[in-house]
């Protein structure tokens, strides 16, 4: 079967992607998580949290994340109030920690099924339900669809060669005239077998998202420089 790829510009002031999300302490990891990235993709298509057949479908695609800004990690101080016990017998104060990543920007590439692919790119600037970055309240800042979104090539390396995100024209400038040795590198974070020399493990890979249940998947981290070519000048990149 044909492989495509699809790529998406994951831009929003406020982002959190969390793996170990119950209780008090509601993490975030540095990028967008599989899990994370199947919901907001289901949510486009409007499919439902139970069906854990489009979820398996989803979660199958490859993934390779390239983070074109890092993000700021900040932390959320939240203190509730009046609470029930769970004996029922008074209540309490809860006291919970909420980080989040602050201006943070990643082009997150998907390959697999060019059908499903395709289904995606037409939905994901027209979703079925309101998308958001791992909570509702941190809505996209500008479309999700790239300007050259679906292609036929695999996602190493569309995630080695995709144009840069970064549309802050000053910052843009200073980097097209920096020498490309002293450039800073962009960070990835690619699907891999376990296998492959460097894997880490993640446990985001999604089984069943109503019963909250996931494996683990294997990335490899890695960095890809950021050259001239990906640095075109008034390109912003996304549609």
């Amino acid at each position: 079967m044909t492989t495509a790829s699809l790529a998406l510009c994951f831009d929003a002031p406020l982002q959190s992607w969390g793996t170990r999300s119950r209780g008090i302490i509601r993490d975030t990891t540095r990028e967008p998580t599989k899990s994370g990235v199947v919901g907001l993709l289901a949510a486009a298509l409007g499919k439902h949290r139970a069906d854990d057949e489009a979820t398996q479908a989803l979660a199958n695609l490859h993934m390779a994340v390239r983070v074109d800004r890092e993000g700021i990690l900040e932390r959320d101080y939240h203190t509730t109030q009046n609470v029930p016990t769970t004996e029922g017998k008074g209540h309490r104060t809860v006291v919970s920690e909420r980080y989040y990543l602050a201006d943070a920007l990643f082009l997150v590439v998907l390959e697999g099924d060019p059908a499903l692919l395709r289904e995606l790119h037409d939905r994901v600037d027209r979703p079925h339900w309101p998308l958001f970055f791992g909570r509702r309240a941190f809505v996209p800042a500008r479309p999700l669809l790239t300007r050259e979104a679906l292609s036929e090539r695999p996602a190493a390396d569309v995630i080695t060669t995709h144009p840069w995100l970064e549309i802050d024209p000053d910052v843009r400038n200073t980097e097209r005239r920096r020498p490309a040795t002293d450039r800073t590198p962009l960070r990835t974070v690619t699907d891999c077998t376990p296998t492959t020399p460097g894997a880490e493990p993640r446990h985001d890979h999604p089984v069943s998202i109503i019963q909250r249940t996931f494996r683990t998947r294997h990335v490899l981290v890695a960095d890809t420089d950021l050259t001239d070519e990906m640095i075109r000048t008034g390109e912003t990149s996304c549609s």
